[in-house]
């Protein structure tokens, strides 16, 4: 049950990564899952993560808080929810770059065909429509060759790489992320060779 993109419903009712991704989290915070099933009666899952330790913060932690760097360059936001495309737009404006906005991959290169400077296409790996983020990043290097791209997922990094959506090596920000976590993978992929 926890193998991505296995399941058991209908075409279009489910991808088969809701417990995957619930055992990434869980395993990527050092816990584990216990799951408990009785036909007929229905199934529990119990998630056990590590109590805090109260110690001060580490380096990494340490990292993660400080000051955000920003830049002034164009950066394409491609999200498919609204709302989340919007906050996304608030944090990258917010470290002082310029956004533009699409909601799926035939916006975005519509925008990418008629805007001038565009510097950072930041997607979303997974889309609804005809277009994913990988197949939408491959269109606008073939129009804008010297563009950068930087890829996000709420889906664990091993499903997406395994399941043939991204390859091995592409810059990938796992959601949920943190604004400096943001700000350092947007500074890495503009830095990047493409």
């Amino acid at each position: 049950m926890f193998d991505p993109f296995f399941t058991t419903k209908e075409v279009g009712k489910g991808t088969g990564l809701g417990l995957s991704m619930v055992f990434g989290f869980v395993k990527q915070s050092g816990g584990h899952v216990k799951i408990y099933s009785e036909e007929g009666h229905g199934t529990s899952v119990k998630i056990y993560l590590p109590r805090s330790t109260g110690l001060p913060e580490t380096a990494a932690e340490a990292q993660a808080t400080s000051p955000a760097v920003g830049g002034d360059e164009t950066v394409l936001v491609v999200e498919d929810d609204a709302l989340v495309r919007r906050y996304v737009m608030t944090q990258i404006e917010s470290l002082g770059y310029a956004t533009l906005e699409a909601a799926n991959g035939a916006e975005a290169l519509d925008i990418i065909d008629n805007h001038g400077d565009i510097d950072l296409l930041f997607t979303d790996v997974i889309m609804p429509g005809g277009m994913n983020g990988r197949q939408l990043v491959d269109e606008a290097l073939k129009r804008r060759p010297q563009m950068k791209a930087l890829f996000t997922s709420g889906y664990t990094e091993n499903a997406i790489l395994h399941h043939g959506r991204l390859d091995a090596g592409v810059l990938l920000l796992a959601k949920p992320y943190r604004k400096p976590e943001l700000a350092r993978m947007i500074r890495v992929a503009l830095a990047g060779a493409q």
